[in-house]
């Protein structure tokens, strides 16, 4: 992405962040600063940075007004340049496999907010092997976010702070890149027909699919009478349907990814990969509703920093009803008018949780 497009919008330094990796013993966890707590912010003298982070912090919270209309416009170019890049058709000679034989990790990318706070929030970047589904590297980086939320240009807000955990990843652990990115959010599924996971995927250059949790509203598509009746004959794991908009173009696929689960989910291609190898890929990587390397860890992270003792296991987080602080889903996520709460007041549950009426929330 051209500098221009993206100027303020880079993470400020002295972030807190976790990374996570696989040894021959088993997980092992590093941490920066003091076991157990986050360390300040220090410059290159290592002297402490707080004024300067709490300036940071003042001037992200002014950023989070409406853009000026040349800014839009910008975003708008810049969108417009970028999907010429995005390629819709299988790339790599695993995808084409029906067992996916060669792929062995599969990455997963979320943002998370901090209750009652817009500006901060938790961006982090899991991978995870693939059949078995372990993780084997965890990047979770508190973020104060300097570009504010507009439906159609989520990217703008959060791929900058996701294309930075790639690279870290590439710079510090190349043997651990993910082969694929499960994007929670839409890739063509987009009223520009280039979501956040298109976006993701272009910059990175990595097979990018998205995978939401509500239908994005466009092209004719609505949740309906029509779309609920589809719903209802959706009985076992792996039935779908396809999302036809007016247009006559097929913008993704419906997914039941789970047995008991009532609610789709929305696939829709990325980057690098056609729409029947990312249904596949997404269903093998669901052992609940939700994809394993997706949405859950940055919540996670965030209840950890927030001084919380004990999560709930790996697993049973998605059935355990227990009190927990919260934290915010992302703004937008795929929601249409009427259906979750603003992101400030919604709260960190199990997977399946549901959401009130919001009326802003509309796409990624």
């Amino acid at each position: 992405m051209r500098a221009g497009a993206l100027r303020g919008l880079r993470p400020p330094g002295g972030s807190v962040c976790e990374a996570r990796r696989a040894g021959p013993t088993g997980p092992t966890e590093r941490r920066h600063g003091n076991e157990g707590r986050t360390a300040p912010a220090r410059g290159a003298s290592g002297s402490d940075n707080t004024g300067r982070d709490a300036r940071d912090c003042a001037m992200a919270r002014e950023a989070v007004g409406r853009p000026a209309e040349e800014t839009f416009s910008l975003w708008k170019r810049e969108q417009a340049r970028l999907k010429a890049r995005v390629v819709d058709r299988d790339t790599e000679a695993w995808q084409r496999d029906p067992a996916f034989s060669g792929l062995q990790r599969v990455g997963g990318v979320d943002v998370s907010f901090v209750k009652g706070d817009s500006v901060s929030a938790c961006a982090s970047l899991v991978v995870l092997s693939y059949p078995e589904l372990e993780v084997v590297y965890e990047d979770c980086r508190m973020v104060s976010l300097t570009a504010p939320y507009v439906s159609g240009f989520l990217a703008f807000r959060e791929v900058p702070f996701l294309v930075d955990a790639v690279r870290r990843l590439r710079e510090k652990e190349p043997c651990l890149m993910p082969q694929v990115l499960l994007v929670d959010g839409n890739g063509v599924l987009h009223h520009r027909g280039f979501g956040v996971a298109c976006h993701l995927g272009v910059l990175t250059d990595l097979p990018c699919v998205g995978v939401a949790k509500k239908l994005l509203q466009v092209d004719g598509l609505e949740n309906n009478a029509q779309h609920k009746e589809k719903i209802q004959l959706l009985q076992a794991r792996g039935d779908s349907f396809p999302l036809m908009g007016g247009s006559g173009t097929i913008l993704g696929m419906a997914l039941k990814s789970h047995d008991h689960s009532t609610k789709p989910l929305y696939v829709s291609v990325g980057h690098k990969m056609s729409l029947e190898a990312a249904m596949r890929l997404t269903l093998g990587c669901c052992r609940f509703r939700i994809p394993e390397p997706a949405d859950i860890r940055s919540r996670d992270y965030i209840r950890r920093t927030l001084g919380v003792p004990g999560p709930p296991a790996p697993g049973r987080e998605r059935n355990q009803k227990a009190q927990r602080p919260k934290a915010c889903r992302k703004e937008g996520s795929e929601e249409p008018a009427g259906e979750g709460r603003p992101p400030e007041a919604h709260s960190a549950g199990p997977r399946t949780h549901q959401k009130a009426p919001d009326p802003v929330a509309q796409e990624q």
